[in-house]
């Protein structure tokens, strides 16, 4: 299963093409868009999602509300285009369009306008905005629908927000007012979410080859989501303060079953599911752009500036997580897909009920 997606932030809209989902599944816009409206929802998003009212057109591979097996066109309106329709034409016009120069520290703008030798900032920072998540959010939700067949379940929740603990699916005061404190002065703050998946069945992923490891592949498209700069599976990082005897999940019999006396590989050994939740931890950096600008160079004049501000959020921490759980999804379902095959719902489900076995 692969997907490819296009569209600029500000474009007319954005466009994904999912392939390799089984005939017969059934699903709904609505399913789809329960998941956009999450995307959009949290504390300290900025003023563009009272503007956007994310729902799916469905335009291919769906019938009657059941997945055909040909690939799946999804498109998401860009409310805001009617705001931007000269700026982002697609056909050259003669509106007196200034080129955005001042450089963003923390954006793709300046190894962007130099890699595609560009002289306008907007050429870059469009596609590189996290608006692009949206198509994401889409075919998770499909994923997610697949994965159900299985039982498997996908949950996420916050862990932090700057230096403030939340554990919990909500934010509580203390990080809503840290979000507070960052927006008065003109500032922006990260966080880390948790992902869960629960009911994995044992054997996604193989430890045979590096590009077949189900935490390598969840680890990059975690790591491919705006604004993600660290990603930890199962106890991560404090692993390797623990000594072997510590870490390393002992293995009992008990009731006719194995089971596991913890859970610090996260769900997976070798590359492998092993029926254990998966569990995942990401880092997301603070927002990079400020209302107070940070100093940087204007790409045209080379002389010393601000950086170019727009509409931005002050903290994404719910939004991420949202996406988050749709990367999980998408990995969990390809390596499912992989692992059992079948061009319909019926023949995969019979060929994993077929596979099932316990020690």
């Amino acid at each position: 299963m692969r997907f490819l997606d296009a569209g600029e932030s500000h474009g007319p809209g954005l466009t994904v093409i999912l392939e390799g989902m089984p005939a017969n599944l059934k699903i709904s816009p609505e399913e789809i868009d329960k998941d956009l409206k999450l995307r959009q929802l949290g504390y300290g998003r900025g003023g563009r999602q009272k503007i956007e009212k994310d729902k799916v057109q469905i335009l291919s591979g769906i019938r009657q509300g059941k997945t055909l097996g040909s690939p799946i066109t999804l498109f998401i309106e860009n409310n805001d285009f009617k705001n931007w329709s000269k700026i982002m034409s697609p056909i050259l016009t003669t509106y007196n369009l200034p080129p955005t120069t001042k450089l963003r520290p923390g954006h793709a703008d300046l190894a962007g306008t130099i890699k595609y030798n560009q002289n306008d900032l907007r050429n870059i920072l469009e596609r590189a905005s996290a608006r692009e998540t949206a198509t994401r959010v889409a075919i998770g939700a499909l994923a997610k629908k697949l994965l159900s067949a299985f039982k498997v379940k996908i949950e996420s929740k916050i862990i932090s927000v700057g230096e403030v603990n939340v554990y919990a699916k909500e934010l509580n005061k203390e990080a809503k007012k840290a979000i507070d404190i960052a927006k008065e002065d003109g500032d922006t703050l990260g966080g880390i979410f948790e992902i869960s998946a629960k009911n994995v069945p044992v054997g996604l992923g193989s430890h045979v080859h590096y590009d077949r490891k189900l935490d390598a592949a969840i680890a990059s498209s975690l790591m491919s989501i705006q604004a993600i700069k660290a990603v930890e599976i199962g106890a991560g990082i404090k692993s390797a303060r623990r000594r072997g005897s510590e870490f390393h999940d002992e293995i009992f019999y008990k009731n006719g079953k194995i089971v596991r006396g913890s859970n610090n590989a996260g769900g997976i050994e070798g590359g492998i599911s092993n029926g254990e939740p998966i569990i995942i931890r990401a880092a997301l950096k603070p927002i990079s752009t400020l209302a107070k600008a940070l100093n940087t160079v204007d790409l045209k004049t080379k002389k010393p500036t601000l950086a170019h501000v727009e509409r931005h959020d002050i903290c994404a921490i719910e939004s991420a997580a949202v996406i988050g759980e749709a990367a999980l999804a998408f990995e969990l379902a390809k390596a499912l897909l992989e692992k059992f095959g079948g061009d319909s719902i019926e023949e995969i489900l019979a060929h994993y009920k077929a596979s099932k076995t316990s020690l």
